[in-house]
């Protein structure tokens, strides 16, 4: 009977530290995906927008699998990156996400992917998650370098310079920054840097959420875990002593 009482106070302990680390989780992006937009592909800012983000200069939202065959009409007619579908075995494939994603060029025409993001906690620490890649403009040829600049309000991070071959293509790789929120709203950005001039770098954006780092539901999971420890012990002390007595 007390085995099976200490059972039920440990998993209900530990149930209540998963159920706030879940709370803790919840995305405070609005389409971080880029999977709603107002005209399908095409130029952000120009002839299609994507929900919830205020973009300027020379970027793209290329749904999966047309990005190196259809490509996007834009300012200055349709953009295409070099990869399979277009004679470039370099791997261009889909994001992660599977869904649409984000192409900024880094060189021509630079501007800011933004979006402002509501419920922080002032001096809280907050964890911003993303895909990216580099890629390269197609018809252009010669070697390039793609970067994100992220801000978070007066905040900047930087993810590392990646290399990228003529007519080539990086590969997906999985980014997360910690900055601290300044107030209840911090407007987050991300701008594409990349060289040389004249050699359009893009660099590909997809799955940003900005989450709450879990410090508070973390000490509540590892106090789970420690009372299911130490209740345990108890148990065992008091089935001996049980024993002891009988």
């Amino acid at each position: 009977m007390i085995s099976r009482k200490l059972s039920i106070i440990v998993i209900s302990a530990i149930g209540l530290a998963l159920f706030a680390c879940g709370k803790a989780r919840a995305n405070l992006v609005t389409n971080g995906g880029f999977e709603s937009t107002t005209s399908g592909n095409g130029q952000l800012g120009y002839n299609t927008n994507a929900t919830g983000w205020t973009v300027t200069g020379y970027s793209f939202v290329f749904a999966p699998g047309t990005a190196d065959t259809t490509g996007a009409v834009g300012s200055l007619g349709t953009a295409l990156l070099w990869g399979p579908g277009d004679g470039s075995p370099n791997g261009l494939t889909v994001s992660p996400n599977g869904g649409n994603f984000v192409a900024a060029d880094g060189d021509y025409n630079p501007g800011p992917i933004s979006q402002t993001i509501n419920g922080l906690t002032a001096g809280n620490s907050y964890n911003v998650d993303f895909s990216w890649a580099g890629a390269q403009a197609y018809t252009i040829v010669g070697p390039t370098t793609e970067q994100w600049k992220v801000s978070f309000g007066a905040q900047t991070q930087f993810t590392p310079v990646v290399n990228n071959v003529s007519e080539g293509f990086t590969g997906w790789m999985n980014e997360t920054m910690t900055f601290t929120a300044s107030g209840p709203s911090d407007v987050l950005t991300f701008l594409a840097v990349g060289t040389p001039s004249g050699a359009p770098p893009f660099a590909l954006l997809d799955g940003v959420s900005v989450n709450d780092v879990p410090e508070p539901s973390a000490g509540l999971l590892l106090g789970g875990v420690g009372t299911l420890i130490g209740l345990g012990r108890l148990g065992r002390r008091l089935v001996g002593t049980k024993a002891a007595v009988v």
